[in-house]
């Protein structure tokens, strides 16, 4: 009987095949005390240990900058950190002479200590950081201990699904994509380090399985889509099926993908739509334009500092977000300002320990109390505007004053441009990302200051419902066709059409096909993607008449469940579009 596990998304792509689990963590650690006279030597074997390792990372990051480049090599920037924080080395120097403990244990007991302490705040941009924090103690504990070194994985087979609690950033650049056809993690999120590098190793991956790898073995069949979050284990017939009309749907997409690139994203009545594509890095521009993407909807700039120990300069960000406009010289790029905090941070910000991150000092709340990190981002962006149609996407906006405050350090940042003989765009456009109820409750105001508005819906989702949505045991409960969710994009939209600004959507929302129609339906006809969405997304929107949109979009509005509207959309769909696929995931489905 086939199993189902929902998780989250984490990177594009469905594939099926045997599992391998992948076990592996830290070691076992022998107590030992040592004589004084063994203390030096064992404060040697310390040094030599983070010398060894030291050398190893950079041997890693060196090979990740020539496969992947240099801004996913930045990735390993951490670990390199943590070896030589004072934090760390110094604690770990004085249980050795104080404790007269082994080099091993007095590291294992610092370890034990930073995780005690960072797993106190319990939420995604800690896990992350310990993720990297165990990378690095399995790596040491193992030289230490003289093991073997942990991160061969030559003993994974070929043709296979990983599957594991976790895993960090020095394995999966291992990984052969030939070989490994997905992974499928207990644990992650979508902005762990080694889930970047999944990304970019296009290897379909999903996270936050709770405990996939207790209840399954090796051998069993599996399919991972990492489209929608689902790992289906011992697939029956009806499961192979979909999987395998799945897949050959993605593979006539791919093929035929330059094809759709050249088709206009327009429904089957007329409806003009704008669809453009999300970026979590650079090189993935020319994914999108390739897919035939009309602009960038949503560049996530966070790439630029999370990881490092230094704000990146002026010239660099500039080069950034140059390189992603000139890919498209006739189409608008909507840059996010650092939308900081949450499930992201930088080492250099020193982020507050905060009970409830996702709702204390996150996104322009950040930038606003740090000047000058984001002086040195606005400059950078405005250069940009030079070079294309750049739009500045403000994230988490409740109130006009944030806009304000925001407007008034733009202003300033272009007198100084000015002054200084550096040339922009003062034609640009400033708008907000609504993805807080205070957001759209406070539309008609906040849209007297914006030049357009963009949903998140992801975070409005999450906000609305009170449902963290990198929860794993809530993501049954994290459904964006909600009524309260679908009534506020109603009044978004309404609010939009009224003030003539564009309202866009960016969210998850904009990549399922039930969701495209719902949008459609609330005259939102400017929408955003990941790249790899592209065609599959412009293929069913093509498919669609946006009167049939209407009608059910009304219906929705006015529905008392979730249910009720998945229902109302479905009928309004009908055999347009196979809607099978997507049931189940976000209680989509209406029976």
């Amino acid at each position: 009987m086939s199993r189902v596990f929902d998780g989250y998304a984490a990177a594009e792509g469905i594939a099926s095949g045997p599992i391998h689990r992948l076990d592996w963590g830290v070691p076992a650690v022998p107590h030992e005390v040592i004589e004084a006279s063994e203390v030096e030597r064992e404060l040697d074997r310390f040094a030599d240990a983070r010398s060894w390792v030291r050398d190893r990372i950079l041997e890693i990051k060196a090979r990740t900058e020539a496969r992947l480049g240099p801004v996913e090599a930045r990735i390993f920037d951490p670990q390199l950190l943590m070896l030589d924080d004072p934090e760390m080395v110094d604690e770990v120097t004085r249980y050795i002479r104080d404790n007269r403990l082994s080099a091993a244990r007095a590291f294992e007991w610092r370890m034990l200590e930073i995780q005690a302490r960072w797993t106190r705040t319990g939420h995604a941009m800690v896990l992350d950081r310990l993720n990297d924090l165990e990378d690095l103690q399995i790596r040491l504990l193992h030289r230490l201990l003289g093991l073997p070194d942990p991160s061969d994985l030559a003993r994974v087979g070929t043709d296979v699904v990983l599957v594991t609690r976790d895993l960090t950033p020095s394995l999966t650049v291992q990984l052969d994509p030939k070989h490994v056809l997905a992974i499928a993690a207990d644990r992650g999120t979508r902005t762990a380090h080694w889930v970047i590098l999944a990304r970019s190793l296009e290897i379909p991956t999903v996270v936050g399985l709770g405990s996939l790898f207790q209840q399954v073995r090796d051998g069993q069949e599996a399919i991972v889509d990492g489209r929608i979050g689902r790992v289906v284990v011992d697939p029956d017939e009806r499961d192979r099926a979909v999987f395998l009309e799945r897949r050959r749907q993605l593979e006539a997409w791919e093929e035929e993908a330059e094809f759709i690139a050249t088709q206009d994203a327009i429904t089957a009545d007329g409806q003009p739509v704008a669809l453009r594509a999300n970026l979590d890095l650079p090189g993935e521009a020319q994914h999108a334009a390739h897919f035939g993407a009309q602009g960038i909807g949503l560049f996530r700039t966070e790439f630029l500092v999370v990881g490092r120990n230094a704000v990146p300069d002026e010239d660099e960000q500039y080069e950034a977000y140059r390189a992603v406009t000139e890919h498209f010289p006739h189409h608008a790029v909507y840059i996010r300002t650092f939308d900081l905090g949450g499930d992201k941070f930088p080492m250099f910000l020193h982020m507050p320990r905060e009970e409830n991150p996702f709702l204390g000092w996150r996104a322009i709340r950040v930038c606003l109390d740090m000047p000058e990190l984001f002086r040195t981002q606005l400059r950078a962006i405005l250069r940009s505007t030079a070079h294309g149609d750049v739009r500045i996407m403000l994230p988490l906006i409740n109130d006009v004053e944030e806009i304000s405050r925001v407007r008034e350090l733009l202003e300033e940042e272009e007198d100084n441009l000015k002054a200084d003989g550096v040339p922009f765009n003062p034609g640009y456009k400033v708008g907000i990302l609504v993805e807080t109820p205070a957001a759209a409750l406070e539309a008609v105001e906040l849209s007297r200051h914006c030049d357009f508005f963009s949903i998140g819906t992801n975070d409005l989702t999450q906000y609305t419902l009170a449902v963290d949505r990198t929860n794993s045991r809530l993501a049954r409960l994290f459904n964006p066709f909600h009524p309260a969710v679908v009534r506020q994009l109603a009044q978004v939209a309404r609010v939009a059409k009224a003030a003539g600004i564009e309202v866009s959507v960016c969210g998850e929302m904009a990549a399922n096909p039930m969701g495209a129609f719902l949008l459609l339906g609330l005259d939102i006809t400017s929408l955003s993607v990941a790249w790899p969405s592209l065609p599959e997304i412009k293929k069913v929107i093509r498919q669609f008449r946006v009167e049939d949109a209407r009608r059910a979009a009304a219906a929705a509005v006015e529905a008392q469940t979730g249910r009720e509207v998945a229902a109302v959309l479905t009928e309004g769909i009908g055999a347009t579009v196979d809607l099978s696929v997507f049931a189940g995931r976000w209680n989509l489905s209406p029976g």
